[in-house]
């Protein structure tokens, strides 16, 4: 199987995981941003090869995930399980491919790069497994407007509460608050202990009904209580800032959203910080939209966000007692900046390096 690159002078990438949930969104951001690409080959499981997608205006089939699928690919984005990525994103570099994986397999391997390319490009360089990892969405939220405020003031702390939509559990996550919604709608539920619950019975992959509720747990328990993902938000920031022992505490909520993740962040930094001074930087900061005049009301919220690129900031106010820290609220849309954006930016800057070769 060979690629267009030869002919085009562009790379071929391939899209493991296509037909998945973060997968469909990457087609779609394939064929809004620029054409860089020669082939686009589309990989999944046996069960869907033969199918046909579109990207770019054109009809793609799909292949199986086999070693063969990888022959002259130059860059392969894994939109896929952990255990599937554990696998296959050997191989797939073994055959020449430069990985950028959306998985959590790769991560926290310190021979792995954790890259967000409007704060960490030049990591990208240094892949000694020939794998590039893309963080979790709940860090993606916030990273790139905490990445421009460190490089500015130097972070200190952080102490972060999450707002995470239900789609951060996929398709069942979505599933399960709609059935809910459904449920409740119309009732008078809320008024007493367990009726909530009581009316929607089995919760689906949360630990508690999600409409008119919020649950103050997301991902799976570890050690003294934490949870994945509230451990995967410290470990990763502190990964891609490069800052091994920043103070994090971070509490991640799941909230009846469908899909926009947000966070309200304390963030503590070197020398006094003012709100004008954060505002300049996070106006012209890449990837950041500053939304933040709340006596007219404007500030971002999970609904006006959904299906954008960017990080947006809202809330920014001082500590009242600290001249050193900032509050502030930001939204992401988790399926997009928080998953299929970031790693086709990261594949971007691949492209770019070996197109400099």
């Amino acid at each position: 199987m060979t690629g267009a690159a030869g002919c085009a002078g562009k790379p071929t990438l391939a899209v493991v995981g296509a037909t998945g949930a973060v997968g469909t969104v990457m087609l779609g951001i394939l064929s809004e941003r620029a054409d860089i690409w020669g082939e686009i080959r589309l990989i999944a499981s046996a069960r869907s090869a033969g199918r046909k997608l579109t990207v770019r205006g054109e009809q793609v089939e799909v292949v199986a995930l086999a070693e063969e699928a990888f022959e002259g690919v130059d860059v392969a984005m894994f939109d896929v399980p952990d255990e599937v990525s554990a696998r296959w994103a050997p191989i797939a570099a073994s055959r020449g491919a430069v990985v950028v994986d959306n998985s959590g397999a790769f991560r926290m391997d310190p021979e792995v790069p954790l890259v967000v390319p409007e704060v960490n490009p030049h990591a990208a360089r240094m892949r000694p497994r020939g794998i590039i990892a893309n963080p979790n969405c709940t860090t993606l939220s916030m990273i790139v407007a905490m990445g421009a405020l460190h490089a500015e003031f130097g972070l200190t702390e952080l102490v972060v509460s999450s707002y995470q939509a239900a789609s951060g559990a996929g398709k069942a996550g979505v599933d399960a608050l709609r059935e809910q919604l459904g449920k409740v709608a119309g009732s008078d539920l809320g008024s007493q202990p367990g009726d909530v619950r009581g009316a929607i019975g089995d919760s689906g992959p949360f630990p508690g009904p999600l409409a008119l509720n919020v649950v103050p747990f997301a991902g799976s328990l570890q050690e003294d209580g934490w949870t994945s993902e509230e451990l995967k938000v410290r470990n990763e920031t502190r990964k891609i800032l490069g800052l091994p022992g920043l103070p994090i505490a971070v509490t991640c909520v799941r909230v009846p959203v469908i899909t926009g993740h947000s966070l309200a962040v304390h963030a503590r930094f070197e020398r006094e910080v003012t709100v004008s001074a954060a505002h300049e930087i996070l106006a012209t900061a890449p990837g950041v939209v500053l939304c933040d005049d709340p006596a007219q009301g404007e500030f971002p919220t999970p609904a006006d966000v959904v299906g954008t690129d960017p990080t947006w900031v809202g809330r920014v106010r001082r500590a009242l007692d600290d001249p050193c820290a900032l509050e502030l609220f930001v939204c992401g849309d988790n399926l997009r900046k928080g998953a299929a954006l970031n790693t086709a930016q990261i594949a971007e800057v691949v492209a770019a390096e070996r197109a400099a070769l």
